[in-house]
């Protein structure tokens, strides 16, 4: 029987990760998240795939394939958090659990970034707590799959 899986999605300038502005989003790199998340997935008993994009649409279809081949959602829109009401009526199509991630604390940031329109979606927001919030989110998909 397959495990259940997770798709970790990923927006604008995400790719960069670990190069760009190091002092507000540190020096772990997309793909360090990648390999972390996978290994605790396999401890949990679950599968994660890690997509990114930095185009909207390319993420709306993203969360479209999503609705047929995975359980949960994690998601760290970028920039789009802040403008996209495709991608939020693209989560409103999914059934499952999905969480919002931000590697920085976006409430600390300019006031433009207070705003995101994936929260409205969300079960649950995680910010501030760097990469290790995509661990934080998938521990909480888990258990919320679980209910």
């Amino acid at each position: 029987m397959p495990l259940p899986m997770i798709h970790i999605l990923n927006g604008p300038n995400l790719n960069l990760l670990g190069r760009r502005q190091p002092e507000i989003y540190g020096h772990e790199t997309l793909d360090d998240v990648a390999r972390d998340c996978a290994a605790l997935a396999r401890e949990m008993g679950v599968e994660a795939a890690l997509f990114q994009s930095n185009h909207e649409g390319e993420i709306v279809d993203m969360i479209h394939t999503a609705r047929d081949a995975a359980r949960a959602i994690i998601i760290n829109p970028g920039a789009y958090s802040h403008t996209s009401v495709a991608i939020l009526d693209a989560l409103n199509t999914f059934d499952g659990p999905v969480m919002e991630v931000h590697i920085s604390n976006i409430h600390k940031r300019e006031t433009f970034r207070h705003h995101s329109y994936v929260s409205a979606r969300a079960d649950g927001v995680i910010a501030g707590c760097g990469t290790l919030g995509y661990q934080l989110a998938l521990r909480r998909v888990v258990a919320l799959l679980a209910t």
